[in-house]
């Protein structure tokens, strides 16, 4: 079993931000399992405190050219190479106090990173890991870029870089990343920029405290003022950046990644579609699309009993797992050979009719319509239903999950589509009508 992973002590070291040029110091702490990685803005007031994920990204808009993490209150900006050197290390849950809004640049790779968690140390802990294995392809690209992720039993790398420069010529590097791959092939590769480019960066307030010696400065002759520590150093750092961005996902990753000409927006593209297949997956299995959406409740079989007027054995949702009152709704019925339909339907090879599949979709949309102020104590009356499609059988065992958007919903009538899933795979949709009336 592949235990979870802290630090065995606390250790403080200081440096300099990229591209803020803000001195900061950093303290690692250990951390309990299942905690994740966190940050602290130990210079604010209450010192906040935000998990490293993909619920706490900042667009690349708003922080370009570096990936960053914040609210509405603050940010701390330039984690990639500090994500990667955890990812490397294997470290799943620490604490990250800052006292400035930037991680540290130190020598541009995450070499320095590196030295500093072996300094403190690296203890396993008494929880297993939580790896997400990609189980769908999963395709990103923009412009001439793109990546593809691949189920795999273990976490790969194949990159392939093309700049239209002498020095930057058409690249390929495949890896398998482990601890022992990541420190002898990735960890000391140093970020990197043309020389054309650095004035346009300075104007854009970028890079002020990027140097020759943490920055790669490529000319027209080669590398300015530094020497390369690899001979395709620069793809190297390309995948080192794609390590750090993926694991905003907050867990290992078992994926076969394959990216051309990929960057910080790309990687972070992948790492957003990767987290919503993983959140359908986690939460039973919720259709293309899906990812619970801020500020939706959830509901049991007792409260959905006060709201819909079914009762056993005419009630087909077990829970509400997500509901935006009147506008969305997710629900679950668990399929059992118990369940009495499958007396008659079919006797030797039980299947769930689909007649009842669309019944249980529309008092999933029924809780959604029902359960705002205004439609509170009335009825709905199944009206019609078109584009009604069934693409798989369910049986038993099977666990099926709703997702019922509104469409046109007024006083007396209501219109929704809905979709049913059983382990990520469509199963069944319609488009469903109903009447609104007093009880």
């Amino acid at each position: 079993m592949d235990r979870q992973r802290t630090i065995e002590k606390e250790l403080s070291f200081s440096g300099t931000g990229l591209h803020t040029a803000n001195k900061v110091n950093v303290k690692f702490r250990p951390a309990g399992p299942d905690s994740g990685i966190n940050f602290i803005r130990v210079d604010l007031p209450d010192k906040p405190q935000i998990k490293a994920d993909m619920n706490s990204l900042i667009s690349l808009s708003q922080s370009p050219r570096r990936t960053s993490i914040g609210n509405e209150n603050f940010e701390i900006q330039t984690i990639e190479h500090l994500m990667a050197a955890l990812s490397g290390m294997g470290i799943d849950n620490i604490f990250i106090e800052v006292d400035n809004n930037e991680i540290p640049g130190l020598d541009g790779s995450s070499l320095k990173f590196i030295e500093m968690l072996s300094r403190a140390g690296i203890k396993e802990q008494d929880k297993e890991r939580h790896f997400y294995v990609v189980k769908d392809p999963i395709f990103v690209e923009e412009d001439d870029s793109s990546i593809i992720a691949l189920p795999s039993s273990e976490f790969k790398i194949s990159y392939t870089l093309d700049y239209k420069h002498a020095f930057l010529r058409t690249q390929f590097f495949e890896l398998a990343i482990n601890s022992d791959s990541f420190q002898k092939e990735l960890v000391s590769a140093r970020t990197f920029c043309m020389e054309e480019e650095v004035i346009q960066l300075q104007h854009q307030g970028l890079g002020r405290g990027a140097n020759y010696e943490n920055t790669l400065v490529i000319g027209k002759e080669g590398v300015v003022k530094n020497k390369l520590r690899f001979a395709d150093e620069f793809i190297r750092h390309k995948i080192l950046d794609l390590m750090g961005d993926l694991y905003l996902l907050g867990c290992p990753l078992k994926a076969h990644i394959i990216a051309l000409k990929s960057g910080h927006s790309l990687n972070l593209r992948l790492s957003r579609k990767i987290f919503e297949q993983k959140q359908r997956y986690s939460m039973g299995g919720i259709g293309v699309g899906y990812y619970a959406r801020e500020g939706e409740e959830e509901l049991d079989v007792n409260t959905i009993m006060k709201i819909l007027p079914h009762r056993d054995p005419f009630l087909f949702v077990d829970r509400i797992i997500a509901l935006q009152q009147g506008k969305h709704a997710t629900g679950i019925k668990n399929v059992t050979i118990n369940d009495y339909f499958f007396k008659g339907h079919f006797p030797g090879r039980p299947v769930m009719p689909g007649v009842l599949i669309v019944e249980a979709m529309a008092q999933v949309g029924g809780v959604m319509m029902l359960s705002t102020q205004e439609n509170r104590g009335k009825l709905a009356y199944f009206l019609a239903a078109d584009n009604i499609k069934f693409r798989k059988t369910v049986v038993p065992g099977d666990q099926l999950v709703f997702d019922v958007v509104a469409g046109k919903v007024k006083s007396r009538t209501g219109q929704v589509h809905g979709k049913a899933f059983v382990d990520g795979k469509l199963v069944a949709e319609a488009d469903l009508m109903f009447a609104l009336v007093e009880a």
